[in-house]
């Protein structure tokens, strides 16, 4: 964090492992974040706990239930952890702490591109 600037605190409601990554990032960055990098970070460790969440559903249970006509469904997790893994992946380019330039990292949007 910034000079005068108390650390951020690490929220309670993460898994112990999301919570050691969420401290070591801050003590390796905490002279670069600002509140709104706390606020990705904290969504972005949310996102990976969400989708470690349904990795474990997924495993237990596998990806797929018989509906009441005996037809195989995907799982709800799956979609729960595709979304969370591309929030995560979104929420860290973002935040961009190992990137020398995030403006070079993708192509800029424009009509054109597709």
């Amino acid at each position: 964090m910034k000079e005068g600037v108390n650390a951020p605190k690490v929220p309670p409601h993460l898994r112990p492992a999301t919570k050691k990554w969420f401290k070591t990032v801050v003590e390796d960055y905490g002279h670069a974040l600002e509140g709104h990098h706390v606020r990705l970070l904290t969504l972005a460790a949310e996102a990976w706990d969400q989708a470690q969440t349904a990795r474990e559903v997924l495993d237990k249970d596998g990806q797929t239930f018989l509906d009441r006509f005996g037809q195989p469904k995907e799982r709800p997790e799956c979609g729960i952890l595709q979304n969370a893994r591309i929030a995560f992946a979104r929420l860290i380019r973002e935040l961009a702490f190992d990137v020398d330039d995030p403006a070079s990292s993708r192509p800029p949007r424009t009509r054109d591109y597709r």
